[in-house]
């Protein structure tokens, strides 16, 4: 496993896919003050990864918003099934309230084969939640209430994001992974 290709690819696809394609409005904002922790977890088994994300949550919630706003837990090498990992979502769920973190923290989620519900495996709206490897995406409640405040129309945002993947299409999608991958090979991660 290749951490830091792992953490220049996804770094990559913040910048292009969910900035780039303004994805998340909010996401510009923190990935330039440098406020994102990327990480990538060695985890082979869920036990492993749970013990990561507790780790994480933890961290996060300790540490200085200024610091650390929000935290992406990559964990390329368990979870690649998208059944599997959309299973373990009710435990990183149940792990949240364990902590008493319910009310602070959210998990949000973003996998390779990222399928929403109704739709066809093959749907490009399924895009964009698609991440390079399966993502965990640790979340400051406050900052998503702060970020709702500035963007008034936030509900829209799940109908915009759709509009633009029908735009972009697969071959555009397509060529934006491998742009994500050509950039993580001139970072040094290839």
């Amino acid at each position: 496993m290749d951490e830091t290709r792992i953490i220049a690819e996804t770094r990559a696809w913040v910048d292009r896919a969910v900035i780039g394609l303004n994805l998340c409005p909010f996401a510009k904002s923190v990935q330039v003050k440098g406020q994102v922790r990327y990480v990538c977890s060695p985890a082979t088994d869920t036990d492993a990864l749970l013990n990561t994300l507790i780790d994480e949550l933890q961290t996060l919630a300790a540490a200085d918003p200024q610091q650390i706003d929000t935290t992406l837990l990559v964990h390329p090498q368990v979870l690649q099934d998208f059944a599997d990992y959309n299973d373990f979502l009710d435990v990183v769920d149940v792990t949240v309230h364990q902590l008493g973190l319910a009310g602070r923290l959210q998990v949000a989620s973003f996998h390779p084969q990222y399928q929403f519900e109704d739709t066809d495996a093959d749907d490009i709206t399924n895009a964009t939640n698609r991440s390079p490897y399966p993502t965990l995406h640790l979340i400051r409640e406050s900052s998503i209430d702060r970020a709702v405040a500035a963007f008034p129309e936030a509900e829209s945002i799940y109908e915009v994001n759709m509009a633009t993947m029908r735009r972009l299409g697969p071959l555009g999608w397509d060529r934006l992974r491998q742009q994500c991958r050509d950039d993580a090979d001139e970072a040094g991660g290839g």
